[in-house]
């Protein structure tokens, strides 16, 4: 695979306990190497913004310390809780973690998601967290091929 799909889960936290950064990170990272699969965004709309954003974080500024300094995950994090103006207080983790967990997509989305993994829609996985993941399974396998 000369591009990579990134697996890990918006619903994985590192040290400062912020849902999705991890993810983040990683795709950040698989860009700035031009090895994030198609279709994926280097810190785009959706969960990326939600986080940096509620924390104070510039997504350029992000973007670029990932492509010039080339930092392992907890490099990342010292770097993000040294930033002039972040928000690392207990409420912003918590209240950002509640919004990421609790992100539902549109039906349609959903449907797609669980049909391309051959998983019936019974209206039991609604939560974004898990259906992307599904979504990364999916292409990752379909990548293999």
């Amino acid at each position: 695979m000369s591009k990579i799909v990134p697996t890990l889960p918006s619903g994985i936290a590192g040290p400062l306990g912020l849902l999705h950064l991890p993810r983040l990170w990683q795709k950040s990272s698989l860009a700035a190497a031009d090895k994030l699969a198609d279709g994926y965004k280097d810190i785009g709309p959706g969960y990326d913004l939600m986080v940096l954003e509620a924390i104070n974080i510039d997504p350029d500024a992000a973007r670029e310390y990932i492509k010039s300094a080339k930092p392992a995950y907890v490099q990342f994090e010292k770097w993000i809780a040294t930033q002039p103006g972040v928000k690392l207080d207990a409420k912003t983790i918590s209240d950002i973690n509640a919004t990421v967990a609790g992100y539902h997509h549109e039906a349609e989305i959903r449907a797609t998601i669980l049909a391309a993994a051959g998983i019936e829609d019974e209206g039991k996985i609604l939560d974004a967290v898990t259906l992307n993941f599904l979504d990364d399974l999916t292409e990752f396998h379909q990548a293999l091929a």
